[in-house]
């Protein structure tokens, strides 16, 4: 998490990170949706209260990001939606889609995902109904960490500025 939240830094974006209760705990297993979703909605408050923020897009990589998207699909809780590895469905498993909710947020969204990621297939994604703001970013031949191949020829370096552009760009588009 402290690369991804680097390239929102060097975007320009101040950052704010949080570990969920299940994490602050020493437990491996997360909490229920209620819970984590509670626990966000109190980060959100927090920032709101200490921090002057003209903006505020939240998001997070994998469960975390699904974790925002849930709370923006029932509330209007920040202006933007940052989602990176959104984990459409489980490894192996394309028949279990986590997608019910993804059509009721209404805030412009970023969705950077690799070409490689287990967790959400392109193929599938591209069929999902979703929201007309919805902005889907490819990285070709990362996984779900953003990692690649030798072969690729790509180097962490590279998807790191590929990220960091796509980032900037759609938040100047935002602005």
């Amino acid at each position: 998490m402290e690369w991804l939240a680097q390239i929102v830094r060097e975007s320009g974006a101040r950052v704010v990170r949080f570990n969920f209760l299940y994490r602050a705990q020493g437990r491996g297993m997360p909490d229920r949706m209620p819970t984590l979703i509670g626990t966000y909605e109190a980060v959100i408050d927090s920032v709101r209260k200490h921090l002057e923020v003209e903006r505020l897009i939240i998001g997070g990589h994998s469960m975390g990001g699904r974790v925002a998207s849930m709370l923006l699909a029932q509330s209007h809780a920040a202006d933007g939606l940052l989602l990176f590895g959104y984990p459409l469905h489980p490894p192996g498993q394309p028949e279990k889609l986590r997608d019910a909710h993804l059509a009721a947020i209404e805030v412009p969204t970023l969705q950077l995902n690799g070409t490689e990621d287990e967790f959400c297939t392109r193929s599938i994604m591209e069929k999902i109904a979703l929201p007309k703001q919805w902005t889907p970013h490819w990285i070709e031949g990362a996984d779900h960490s953003y990692s690649v191949r030798k072969t690729t020829g790509r180097t962490r370096p590279q998807v790191a500025e590929e990220i960091r552009e796509t980032l900037t760009d759609w938040v100047s588009r935002k602005s």
